[in-house]
């Protein structure tokens, strides 16, 4: 059939930066970890033409970097990045919010609110367990749901890179702590309810509340460093 080798290496080529994104999310490559084309080819057992194209997709989206003559490099976020990030995703989740309690749950929603309020208490569950991989599964697609109730892409898209980029950040630090839970927001759920009664109040005290947690743990990690 005529185009299916075009369908199946782009399959693959997501296929691949899936897994690589999962293993950067994970903490089994940190922050640093340098490989090459060949290795990820061999390693997967497929040819270098995808895989070079998911690396140059995982580059465009901040999770690695290329090293010139030597291959890609998982990314290394400092803390004034992870706050940069901060600040980005908080004009974001405002826009989105304020959008969402001025215009209230588009009609048809229903289904998909269904799925956002899931994903909700998963997520809390998780943090509240500390299963920090459980729980960056759940939170991005939260996030990403819950954006997408906007009906923008964009937006929705941008936000899910923001917060990609604030757990490639945060996971070796809370896999490095005393108390991980320390880093962890599990405000998931009341944050749903006060989006779907449009409690333009209570989303505000909720989004602030979770931006500053991030603030706050990041202020944290610096104390520690210095």
């Amino acid at each position: 059939m005529p185009g299916s080798g075009a369908v199946t290496r782009n399959t693959l080529r997501q296929q691949i930066a899936d897994a690589l994104r999962d293993e950067v999310l994970a903490g089994r490559l940190p922050p640093g970890t340098e490989f090459t084309v060949k290795q990820i080819a061999e390693q997967y057992e497929v040819s270098a033409t995808p895989v070079r194209e998911a690396l140059v997709d995982l580059s465009a989206q901040g999770l690695l970097e290329l090293v010139q003559h030597r291959g890609f490099r998982v990314r290394v976020y400092s803390v004034d990045d992870y706050r940069g990030m901060i600040e980005a995703r908080t004009l974001v989740v405002d826009g989105i919010f304020r959008r969402l309690v001025e215009r209230g749950i588009a009609p048809g929603s229903g289904e998909r609110l269904v799925s956002v309020r899931r994903r909700a208490e998963e997520a809390c569950r998780a943090a509240q367990s500390g299963s920090l991989e459980v729980l960056i599964g759940y939170d991005l697609r939260f996030w990403r749901e819950l954006s997408g109730l906007v009906g923008n892409m964009y937006i929705s898209e941008f936000l899910h890179r923001l917060r990609v980029q604030c757990w490639v950040f945060a996971v070796p630090h809370l896999k490095a702590a005393a108390d991980p839970h320390a880093g962890l927001w599990s405000g998931h759920s009341e944050l749903v309810e006060a989006v779907t009664r449009a409690d333009a109040e209570e989303v505000r005290r909720l989004v602030h509340a979770y931006n500053q947690h991030g603030l706050d743990w990041a202020a944290g990690l610096r104390t520690a460093d210095a």
